[in-house]
């Protein structure tokens, strides 16, 4: 298991300053802003040879959902997560924190929950194929219902994964949004725990 941490405001501007205080804070690694990671690029790569830190996950970066209602912006999701997830084979990370969608709420009548899970469905189709290409996985985290309403529970990401033969993605539980919408944390961790790839505290 490995520690990481996100960004913060008081870390150091410069790369390798950021790096090098998160290792001298503890840390194993930093998980990553996936645009910070595709805009600097070498410069994060630098700063991984200088530091001795791994970025192991990237949460992020990127524009659209991949459950999104505009299809071209679903379409500009996955392509920017596929690209994401290139950069982080390059650095030698492990994944991508993927949320269903954020804030779409207002959209929530123009779909049925079947149209829902068919369009998650082709969204991680083909995000598990890049990801095989690529050595990577997807996080899949579900969020709470004030937050996003297509994807609350480890159950239904679950059902996403074993329904569509899902090789390369895995579970994100967040603490924060389980406490929200799990009756018993610990029990969905247990029900899922095969699924399992990234944890949030």
């Amino acid at each position: 298991m490995k520690i990481s941490t996100q960004n913060h405001d008081h870390f150091p501007l410069n790369m390798h300053g950021k790096f090098t205080h998160i290792k001298a804070q503890g840390f194993d690694s930093y998980e990553i802003d996936g645009k910070l990671l595709l805009e600097s690029l070498e410069q994060v790569r630098r700063a991984i040879q200088s530091s001795g830190l791994p970025v192991t996950t990237a949460c992020g970066g990127y524009q659209g959902h991949i459950g999104d209602y505009d299809e071209s912006q679903r379409q500009r999701a996955i392509q920017e997560i596929g690209a994401i997830l290139a950069a982080l084979q390059e650095v030698g990370g492990r994944g991508l924190v993927v949320p269903a969608g954020w804030g779409l709420h207002q959209y929530a009548t123009t779909r049925t929950a079947e149209e829902d899970f068919a369009v998650l469905s082709d969204s991680l189709r083909q995000l598990d194929a890049v990801a095989q290409t690529t050595e990577t996985y997807i996080y899949l985290e579900p969020l709470n219902k004030k937050e996003d309403h297509l994807l609350n529970t480890r159950d239904q990401a679950r059902r996403l994964i074993i329904e569509n033969d899902l090789k390369r993605v895995k579970i994100m539980a967040d603490f924060y949004h389980m406490n929200l919408e799990e009756a018993d944390i610990e029990q969905a961790l247990r029900d899922n725990a095969e699924y399992l790839g990234h944890i949030h505290l």
